[in-house]
């Protein structure tokens, strides 16, 4: 096994040297506990858990001048460090982000040849006891063995400092985290040694607000039953050591009755406390009073973590009245399809009074509910309301009758104070169920089909919210066009404030009809018309137009003569594709030329003068003139123009710059479409100007 004993597993031995734990690294874990000189207790004291952690000001500095010895049979997780280390001789410190942003402290010493290490987490939301098994909690930490302060600051190295042998030079702080507004954190501060001086916490340097705003306020009172005790809640925790057992901060107005001792909630078990019990020398008579706070025989009113004050003479009203038959104060209302409702009453119930089966209860309205079960919230056998259970969910809106009466145990419900609740009925209302089902009609198109969606509105429905392929409508009803071809989804989302539905539907469309075709744009007045129909969709019949000239009613026609004119000539063919089941027609068009002839020929002269008339020079139709090469040259010889485009047509000029009048020579070769045959041919031309 030493065989396997890798460089960190080494750190962490020679740290628990000096600590005289003998650590080995074939013992498990658990043996550390029983290996340690003096056997060390399990840690009891308060902080020294990460559930009785001390409450942290920002602008405190905290003077730890004794740890108690003691270890917690835990193993600390520490990311980076295998496997982590003893929760040994530990001090927890808790607190809440207020502001966000990074966070500075210092942990200093008191002792120069002392090493203590720190880890901080985020317990938001979690188990504080979690920091033991899940790193993903860990935010950041220090275990060197450095004998110097330790803590966060802006200089700090990031990552954590595994453990080391003391003296060691390696970094003792780390880099400031960064809190998130509204987090709550615990941070450890651990000395592995058994002797040590204690140290100073302070925080200074980041940006983050770990001290709570709140001012610390009297929040309300409560006299018990017999008015020889009263409830005081605050607005906030306060320290523990801040209040006289005797309740001497206390005092009543007017003054029938004096406080005689104090009990807080918490602090047998905590370091602060946010409901305390004050017990009077003498009962209270009907009347309304004020609870007076001032400072105490130890020189205070209550102070919270930060030493801030509750200030002197502040006042909360409270009414004591001999007890009477109390009355529910209400009923909640029924959620969506809920089988259970809330029954609120003024004081708290002894639970043992509701009956489980439910029969204390029943219940009359629009439509028939049976009470099934009925139970509390029972803290100390007393509980602030009852839970009435139906044996089937309420589905009709409406208002119902709840009746309060003696269940089948005999006995009605009885308060806190011992008054049996007399038979009374409350209402309570509940609200329809809706259904998002949707209806529509539809109007098919060739190329595009209307759609309009509708919501009958039932059970006071007030909200709908559709999507149609991502966009958001807000109406009850909508159209809307899809296109003939495509794959559409629709939702729909109604409420009526209190219940709400889905509903949804894939439409998948495939009725276009699209008319498209090929054809050359000019031709030979002696060749016929050739169309390719590349129209596409459910087609049941078509048309073809050859402007005046013909029609046919084939989907592939035969090639199409139009007559010889001697003249050019300039035509509309139009392709119409119907489907008669739709009762829908697409059409495509398209121009065609048919030129005067076709005879490839070269014109003898040209006047390139901008007059609109024999301004260019080019072979004259020769579009059926495959491998087209024609080049012209001045009289000596230069190559003023080529091209291997038909159309292209030269304008008399090279370089921008007209040419002089004179004879130039052509000559123009291609390959005949029709016959194959090459021919080659040069003459002349003559540019007049």
């Amino acid at each position: 096994m030493y065989a396997t004993f890798n460089r960190v597993d080494l750190s962490m031995f020679t740290k628990y040297q000096h600590m005289n734990l003998f650590y080995k690294p074939f013992l498990f874990i658990a043996s550390l506990f029983l290996l340690v000189p003096g056997e060390a207790q399990v840690c009891t004291t308060l902080g020294q858990t990460p559930a009785t952690a001390f409450p942290v000001c920002g602008t405190s500095v905290f003077q730890q001048l004794t740890v108690p010895l003691c270890i917690n049979n835990q193993q600390i997780p520490v990311t980076g460090c295998t496997p982590g280390y003893p929760d040994r001789n530990p001090f927890f410190y808790r607190f809440t982000c207020f502001v966000g942003g990074t966070l500075g402290f210092t942990i200093t010493p008191l002792a120069a040849n002392e090493d203590y290490d720190w880890q901080l987490y985020d317990v938001t939301g979690r188990n504080v006891n979690d920091i033991y098994l899940n790193t993903s909690m860990i935010v950041t930490g220090n275990w060197a063995g450095t004998y110097a302060p330790t803590g966060a600051s802006a200089t700090g190295v990031s990552g954590i400092q595994c453990a080391s042998a003391p003296p060691d030079n390696a970094p003792t702080f780390a880099k400031m985290p960064t809190l998130v507004q509204g987090h709550e954190y615990i941070l450890l501060v651990s000395h592995f040694t058994d002797t040590q001086s204690g140290y100073n916490l302070s925080f200074s340097g980041g940006t983050a607000v770990i001290t709570d705003p709140t001012e610390p306020h009297l929040l309300s009172a409560k006299a018990d039953c017999d008015g020889t005790k009263i409830t005081l809640k605050l607005n906030k925790k306060v320290r523990c050591n801040s209040f006289t057992t005797a309740g001497t901060e206390f005092s009543l107005l007017p003054a029938v009755s004096t406080v005689i001792s104090a009990v807080p909630d918490s602090c047998g078990f905590a370091f602060d406390f946010d409901e305390i019990v004050l017990t009077l020398s003498a009962p209270l008579t009907n009347n309304n009073y004020q609870l007076v706070i001032n400072n105490g025989t130890d020189g205070n009113t209550l102070l919270d973590n930060c030493t801030r004050a509750i200030p002197q003479n502040e006042q909360v009203p409270f009414t004591y009245a001999v007890p009477q038959p109390i009355f529910a104060d209400s009923v909640g209302k029924a959620g969506c399809a809920s089988d259970t409702v809330k029954v609120y009453f003024p004081k708290k119930i002894a639970c043992n009074t509701i009956s489980p089966d439910g029969s204390d209860f029943s219940v009359t309205g629009p439509a028939p509910l049976t009470v099934a079960t009925a139970y509390g919230n029972c803290i100390n056998g007393q509980s602030d309301y009852a839970i009435v259970k139906f044996t089937t969910p309420v589905y009709v809106g409406g208002t119902y009758q709840l009746t309060l009466k003696a269940g089948n145990d005999g006995t009605v419900l009885v308060d806190e104070c011992g008054q049996e609740m007399p038979v009374h009925t409350r209402s309570f209302t509940a609200a329809d169920t809706v259904n998002a089902g949707f209806t529509y009609t539809t109007s098919l198109g060739c190329r595009e089909n209307s759609y309009l969606f509708s919501h009958n509105g039932a059970h006071q429905v007030n909200s709908w919210n559709w999507t149609f392929n991502g966009t958001a409508v807000n109406t009850q009803t909508h159209s809307i066009f899809f296109p003939a071809t495509s794959n559409n989804s629709v939702q729909l989302i109604v409420s009526n404030g209190v219940c709400k539905d889905t509903a949804a539907a894939q439409i998948d469309l495939n009725n276009e009809v699209k008319a498209s075709f090929n054809m050359p744009d000019r031709i030979c007045p002696e060749d016929p018309l050739v169309v390719e129909n590349t129209s596409s969709g459910q087609v049941t019949s078509w048309l073809w137009k050859y402007d005046v000239a013909g029609s046919s009613t084939e989907k592939d026609p035969p090639p199409f003569l139009f007559p010889q004119l001697n003249q050019e000539a300039y035509y509309t063919v139009k392709l119409l594709a119907y489907n008669s089941l739709l009762g829908c027609i697409d059409s495509a068009r398209k121009t065609l030329t048919v030129i005067d002839f076709c005879l490839i020929d070269v014109p003898t002269a040209f006047t390139p003068n901008n007059d609109g008339l024999n301004d260019y020079f080019q072979p004259h139709s020769a579009f059926k003139a495959d491998k087209y090469q024609f080049k012209v040259y001045n009289r000596w010889g230069q190559l003023v123009f080529q091209s291997q485009n038909w159309q292209e047509k030269w304008d008399g000029k090279v370089n921008g710059i007209l040419q002089n009048t004179g004879v130039y020579v052509w000559m123009l070769s291609y390959t005949h479409r029709d016959t194959g045959k090459e021919v080659f041919r040069k003459g002349t031309v003559t540019l007049i100007r």
